[in-house]
């Protein structure tokens, strides 16, 4: 009877596992698209306040403003960076990716087992 229970338990460990891995691909789809609307809406928001700028501003003003700007934009993209570091750190250590690890493990021991019982 145990052995019965056993692949049941397989396929119950297999669809979380797959659960957790899907979640962690929509999580990391999901940043992906707040990222990329994000930097639209900065590109596009740089460009409008530089047309204003290039209207209304002196030359000096100009400087100083483009100076001002690239360290602004620095500054948070490199807290950007540093955030999606972490992020990415705590999610590849999450008990998911060990699992995913034990599933492939798993899975080449089959296929090496597979390969054994039908080489020609």
């Amino acid at each position: 009877m145990a052995k019965k229970k056993a692949p049941a338990q397989k396929t119950r460990n297999w669809d979380a596992l797959w659960n957790e891995y899907s979640n962690l691909l929509k999580k990391w789809a999901q940043n992906l698209e707040t990222l990329q609307k994000t930097s639209s809406d900065v590109q596009a928001k740089y460009n409008e306040v530089m047309l204003k700028a290039a209207n209304e501003s002196s030359e000096k003003t100009l400087k100083e403003f483009h100076k001002n700007w690239q360290k602004a934009m620095n500054d948070a993209a490199l807290e950007a960076f540093k955030q999606f570091d972490k992020n990415w750190q705590n999610v590849t250590s999450e008990s998911g990716m060990d699992q995913l690890k034990a599933y492939g493990e798993l899975m080449d021991s089959f296929a090496k087992t597979w390969q054994k019982m039908w080489q020609k």
